[in-house]
């Protein structure tokens, strides 16, 4: 219980300190576009009304509130799930970043009616037009884990 507690704040809290340093530091939504290390990172801004890669974007609200509720049910539905399958360690702080993520995510929803994206990669003469952030980073890790690490025999 205690490493999903710590990996699921440690995700959330990381995200969110990111995506402010990006909106009130960097102010990133006014200068649109900064190269970090070109050409494989810059900092790109983009509102992600939608999920993956702008799918579903629109200007609906019902939609934003639709996707915040949706995020919150998965990320209850994986929780329990998580704790019924007895995971070990590592399961759980997999679950954890999964989970903070996605609630990172939410937040942004909620606040800003959008996901706040901002790292853009790029390389070897492939211009990738997408923008993600560090939640993002933190599902696909999370989710990956869980695919390679197994439960634990006690559940079966």
């Amino acid at each position: 219980m205690r490493w999903f507690a710590y990996s699921t704040l440690a995700a959330f809290a990381l995200d969110q300190a990111s995506k402010a340093a990006i909106l009130y530091l960097l102010n990133l939504p006014q200068i649109r576009d900064f190269a970090v290390w070109p050409p494989f990172l810059q900092f790109h801004m983009a509102w992600n009304t939608g999920v993956n890669f702008g799918l579903f974007a629109g200007n609906a609200d019902a939609a934003r509130w639709i996707l915040i509720a949706l995020s919150l049910a998965i990320c209850t539905g994986i929780s329990i799930w998580a704790f019924k399958s007895h995971l070990p360690k590592i399961g759980m702080i997999c679950v954890g970043l999964l989970v903070g993520g996605a609630l990172g995510n939410a937040l942004d929803r909620v606040i800003y009616g959008a996901v706040v994206d901002f790292l853009n990669m790029s390389c070897c003469g492939i211009n990738n037009p997408y923008a993600f952030n560090v939640a993002d980073i933190f599902i696909f890790v999370g989710a990956i884990g869980l695919a390679i690490f197994p439960t634990d025999k006690k559940d079966g």
